[in-house]
């Protein structure tokens, strides 16, 4: 059998080939080390660039370590601050790990 060889069709009815699968799991693949590198140095770069407030923030939002995601207004309601103060330090803390992610690349 030839990796060019017809094999099926794929959901909109084109042909596809053995060559075909292998180089689409190849590029999944290569996506999925490259996300879990980023991963790996957001983590990294999580401790070292954020303050307390934004890293409370940051965790509960979106729910990082194991963390219940929260919105806006149930995290204001927690630090006792405004939803839009907690707006601010999230963006705040967003974009620092942005600058510090964005210099190890």
């Amino acid at each position: 059998m030839s990796l060019f060889e017809p094999i099926g069709t794929d959901k909109e009815g084109n042909v596809i080939s053995l060559v075909d699968i292998i180089e689409s799991e190849e590029e999944d693949i290569t996506e999925t080390v490259s996300l879990n590198r980023q991963v790996e140095e957001l983590y990294r770069q999580f401790g070292c660039v954020l303050d307390e407030r934004e890293k409370q923030v940051i965790i509960h939002r979106y729910g990082l370590f194991e963390q219940t995601e929260k919105t806006q207004r149930e995290i204001a309601e927690e630090m006792k601050i405004s939803r839009s103060y907690v707006s601010r330090i999230e963006k705040s803390g967003l974009e620092k790990l942005r600058e510090a992610i964005g210099r190890y690349r």
